[in-house]
């Protein structure tokens, strides 16, 4: 299947593409991990991309996704081996037209979910081109990123502060006492299965695992554990992925798991074991990072949202929006999808926002009334 629009041709095929790599290799440096591998990591079943391709054979833009929700609604989702990061690769010279060309196309499913991602300037203008293609574009806000930059700090003077080294060694004295601490950064071809078991122990320890279902970890279940395996046998990807793991007297004591490309670091998980919650364990394992990314070259630290304590304390500041978009090409099907997909919004945590204000047509939530049965059914879209 293939169609020619402005200079381009839109091509769906089953399964992640080479062209995937293509443009993650030409794309923005900050998003080089969109790779092939990335979106693969949860498994290939159903999966589709559809590509638009210049006449030259360079690849423009590509929309990977798997089916989602309830089959009625032939909803699919971009996927991705962990939120907020699944957007759509782009290349750095596409064009509106030639976005334009691959939104407006048949191929796409009519509801497709891209999310969470970051309110970023890729992401609104994906938005603006998709609602000129004639999308109408659901938005609910997951919370917003923390930032450290590094050499912001750095340049108002000196940091880490004397007293924040001070009470690290401190800790780390008390826990010294309890065996001997060590330290190891595993990337690349060192990611093996002792280090994923490392990883796993630690969550079992951890209050993850002894408060909640487990939903959040990362290595606890054998399908969380999956995902990061099938991502690091993307060589790349691989050395992009970093554990740094922190042992006292050979027990896994602690992690933390990160992304880095270029001079952007992401954090994407940390924990440690509760027995040595007391000797604070995942502080000393949070700065040992910080650390290592400093001499590494590392200038910022997007550390994600949620938890703020210890990443205020550190120096980290509000960063980007985390949002989720729900496409859909009916604008009858968006409102009865709307209050559902939108009912995480609160106005308290709403800010000032003209095209945020223009989606929510209070209008468009009349047919909700008329076919409220649907709305239980749709809301399965929802679900991780």
């Amino acid at each position: 299947m293939a169609k020619k629009r402005k200079a381009v041709t839109i091509a769906a095929a089953e399964g992640f593409p080479p062209a995937i790599d293509a443009l993650a290799a030409a794309g923005p440096p900050e998003l080089r991990f969109l790779r092939r591998g990335w979106f693969a990591a949860g498994g290939e079943s159903h999966a589709r991309t559809v590509t638009a391709v210049r006449g030259d054979g360079t690849p423009v833009a590509a929309i990977p996704s798997r089916p989602a929700g309830p089959a009625m609604l032939r909803a699919r989702a971009v996927p991705g081996g962990y939120w907020p990061f699944r957007g759509v690769p782009v290349a750095a010279d596409a064009s509106d037209e030639e976005l334009h060309a691959l939104l407006s196309d048949g191929a796409l499913n009519p509801c497709w979910r891209l999310g969470p991602v970051y309110r970023d300037a890729g992401t609104l203008r994906l938005r603006r081109i998709a609602r000129r293609a004639g999308w109408t574009i659901l938005t609910r806000r997951s919370g917003r990123s923390w930032v450290l930059d590094i050499a912001a700090l750095q340049a108002e003077g000196p940091w880490p502060r004397p007293s924040t080294l001070k009470k690290n060694r401190a800790h780390l004295r008390k826990l010294e006492a309890e065996g001997a601490v060590a330290w190891r950064t595993v990337r690349g071809a060192d990611w093996d299965a002792a280090t994923f078991d490392a990883l796993a122990a630690i969550e079992a320890a951890s209050w993850i695992a002894a408060t909640t279902d487990g939903s959040g970890a990362k290595f606890l279940k054998p399908e969380q554990r999956a995902i990061w395996e099938n991502a690091v046998r993307d060589p790349l990807l691989a050395e992009m992925l970093s554990a740094t793991i922190l042992t006292v007297g050979g027990r896994p004591a602690a992690f933390s798991l990160d992304l880095t490309c270029g001079a952007l670091q992401y954090g994407i998980a940390s924990s440690y074991d509760e027995a040595f919650a007391r000797f604070r364990a995942g502080r000393l394992l949070a700065w040992k990072q910080i650390e290592d990314a400093i001499a590494a070259g590392v200038a910022r630290i997007d550390w994600g949202a949620g938890d703020s304590g210890y990443k205020r304390e550190a120096g980290a500041v509000p960063g980007p929006l985390i949002e989720d978009h729900l496409f859909v090409r009916s604008g009858a099907l968006a409102a009865v999808l709307r209050p559902g997909w939108e009912r995480s919004f609160t106005r308290s945590a709403k800010e000032p926002d003209a095209e945020w204000e223009a989606e929510r047509d209070p209008l468009a939530n009349l047919p909700q009334i008329l076919m409220a049965s649907m709305v239980a059914a749709a809301a399965a879209v929802l679900g991780e």
